[in-house]
């Protein structure tokens, strides 16, 4: 027995929800080049391997997500960070009754545009693409890698992924980002998934990379709402008692979000993806008392962890390796491999030397710094 493509097509129609994207759907399936359907996976499923085979997708490994990429075994880079993401979504779209695979293909893109050296790495960047009256956004970014930067064809640019797929880069939301979308609609329940579990990702493992580092204790998250209720019954004395902790803090909130979600879609009467776009608001949420929890703890990340000394000193010295690399080969744009030198001819400069500045690692981008100031 074979489960080829038309077959897992006809089971998303009989399975999924009905605001659920349908692999078989028009609109959603669209690419902007047209191709031959595969035999045994669906459009989603093409896009997913598309991502992941993508030269972006590997160099997030030296990419780092706050503190510097490879500093200990166990710190997360963008790579761990994605993965993260990625399983996080396609659980809960399964629990939804949501497509996972169109899940599991936008979280695993949803990064591929963010530099090096993390958030500070995009600030620097902005900066200097200001100066040309240009602009910097790593959702743009992730979304021009997957439409022009990256090659599958020498008959086009970038991967050839679906609308559905694109769309929800083009709308990838968290408290940190500041993209400047093609529509007022909103995302599908898909994106929005991925969006939020965005967010548990990173405040889960930003909370254990602070505790490694040892920039906060146990100690100061005593006072935290969502960590006393996380912590529950559980004894300090159990060998494994932050593991479990920690189990149980993702837990909560990926509970609390499901059930929170599906009494919105209930609420509100959704039974179709139209409906889900033309919602004034994101129906994939966190209760409004959870979601007070949460953002208690991003706060406290904000203050403890995010702005301490520690992370601090990366950022300066991140900073500082971006504005020198953009500036070196915005003004000896000779430097630069050849594929960017030959988009010079055709685009404007402080495009192609952000692109190149852009898709460094954090080791790469020290090691040209240090070449160049030897």
């Amino acid at each position: 027995m074979l489960r080829t493509r038309q077959t897992i097509e006809e089971q998303e129609k009989q399975f999924l929800a009905d605001y659920a994207i349908k692999s078989s759907e028009e609109e959603a399936s669209k690419r902007k080049y047209e191709e031959k359907e595969a035999r045994d996976r669906t459009c989603f499923q093409r896009d997913r391997d598309r991502i992941i085979y993508s030269k972006s997708f590997i160099r997030l490994k030296g990419k780092t997500q706050v503190v510097l990429a490879g500093h200990g075994d166990h710190y997360r880079t963008r790579l761990s960070h994605t993965m993260y993401v990625a399983a996080i979504a396609r659980d809960i779209a399964r629990i939804l009754c949501l497509n996972e695979d169109l899940t599991e293909a936008i979280a695993l893109a949803h990064d591929l545009g963010h530099t090096c050296f993390g958030h500070e790495g995009e600030s620097a960047l902005s900066e200097m693409m200001e100066k040309h009256e240009g602009r910097f956004e790593h959702n743009e970014q992730s979304l021009w890698i997957v439409e022009k930067l990256e090659k599958k064809s020498n008959k086009y640019d970038g991967l050839n992924l679906t609308h559905a797929v694109r769309d929800g880069l083009n709308k990838h939301r968290t408290i940190y980002d500041k993209p400047e979308s093609r529509d007022s609609l909103m995302p599908s329940l898909e994106a929005q998934v991925v969006n939020v579990a965005d967010e548990i990702a990173y405040k889960y493992h930003d909370l254990d990379d602070g505790l490694r580092a040892e920039v906060f204790s146990m100690d100061d998250l005593g006072n935290l709402n969502i960590w006393k209720e996380a912590v529950g019954n559980f004894k300090e004395r159990e060998s494994v008692f932050i593991t479990r902790i920690f189990s149980k803090l993702m837990e909560l909130m990926i509970v609390d979000l499901i059930e929170s979600t599906n009494a919105s879609l209930e609420e509100n009467n959704i039974h179709s993806p139209l409906e889900i776009y033309n919602h004034p608001v994101q129906l994939a949420r966190f209760s409004e008392d959870f979601q007070s929890m949460v953002s208690e703890l991003g706060d406290f990340l904000y203050d403890r962890f995010y702005k301490s000394e520690e992370v601090r000193k990366y950022n300066t010295d991140g900073r500082k390796i971006i504005t020198f690399l953009f500036e070196k080969f915005y003004n000896e744009s000779d430097l630069m491999p050849e594929e960017f030198k030959l988009r010079i001819d055709n685009e404007d400069k402080h495009i192609v030397v952000k692109d190149y500045v852009a898709g460094m690692t954090d080791g790469y981008a020290i090691e040209l710094y240090e070449q160049f100031n030897q």
